[in-house]
């Protein structure tokens, strides 16, 4: 038995299997990682060198990325790192750093992503007043409240999650911190207020699922509505996006967390744990950049002029 003040380390999930599954874990964490940098780089890069997508749609997704890099780099060097060492440790601090961070991005996309439905709502139910409703004041205030409102979620189950007294050990069932795995390893009625901070929590992420479904099914009872075919494609293209990267973000996350005890195990939680951790991050840029034609006019433009100089 252990606790809180004796554990100096944390032991994160080893990828079972040989030396050689090891690498091959690292090689496939490095990819993935290297594909969600150079997307989620491309969309910074183009959105900003680009005037024309001074937007608030643009500026929203410009924040999205952001939110993914940061995510994805909060968690996958640290698994890379100890795979190509053979090493299962995360030190006390660095635990606690990782959590704040993790749960501080994702908590800032989800806020992130139900603004950018209401941003989508707006400008085709209501484009007339969409300067009016969506200025860049607006959105700069906005931008402000998701990111505060994940890094205060973030700083509240932190410090209440460390708060508790751990007295089962030191392992974690994860390959990275994460609150529900901690959780495990305190004593046996400590945790009960950190369920309640999570319940609370997850009565919010329910208000913004369902300000998400409002906001979509409105959209597309007024997209219906437009006469033109080629005005209801190029509607669907801006909004699609949206949807696929937030029913992917919103299904893999409850699955992880709703999914009943009997069919779990150790090598389901691992699959399901970098579905919604690893693969979104890496898969949201390609989701935009197929279906938004303004985007890839813009990169191919910008990756131009930088060949025409060099």
């Amino acid at each position: 038995m252990a606790n809180s003040s004796s554990i100096t380390h944390f032991l994160l999930l080893p990828f079972p299997g040989t030396r050689q599954l090891q690498l091959l874990h690292f090689c496939l964490f490095l990819a993935i990682y290297l594909a969600a940098l150079l997307g989620n780089g491309l969309i910074i890069t183009t959105i900003a060198w680009d005037h024309h997508l001074h937007t608030p749609m643009y500026f929203f997704l410009l924040n999205l990325a952001l939110l993914d890099l940061g995510a994805i780099s909060t968690t996958v060097p640290k698994s890379m790192a100890n795979s190509l060492r053979d090493t299962r440790d995360i030190s006390y601090a660095g635990c606690v750093l990782q959590l704040f961070f993790y749960v501080f991005l994702i908590a800032a996309e989800y806020f992130l992503l139900t603004i950018m439905s209401y941003d989508r709502y707006v400008a085709i139910c209501r484009p007339l007043h969409y300067e009016t409703l969506l200025g860049s004041r607006v959105c700069l205030h906005l931008a402000a409240a998701v990111w505060g409102c994940g890094f205060f979620h973030a700083l509240l189950h932190t410090a209440n999650t460390f708060s508790l007294p751990l007295c089962q050990g030191n392992a974690l069932h994860q390959f990275f911190c994460e609150i529900p795995q901690i959780l495990k390893l305190s004593c046996s009625t400590s945790y009960i207020r950190e369920l309640w901070l999570i319940l609370v929590s997850a009565c919010l992420y329910f208000v913004g699922f369902v300000l998400i479904v409002v906001s979509y099914v409105q959209i597309f009872r007024a997209v219906l509505r437009i006469p033109s075919q080629q005005g209801r494609h190029k509607a669907f293209a801006t909004c699609l996006p949206h949807l696929a990267v937030a029913s992917l973000f919103v299904t893999t996350v409850m699955f992880a967390h709703l999914k009943p005890t009997s069919i779990s195990s150790p090598s389901l939680e691992l699959v399901v744990s970098v579905q919604y951790s690893v693969v979104p991050p890496a898969v949201n840029p390609l989701i935009y950049s197929l279906r938004n034609q303004e985007l890839k006019d813009a990169l191919r433009k910008m990756t131009t002029r930088c060949f025409q100089k060099h």
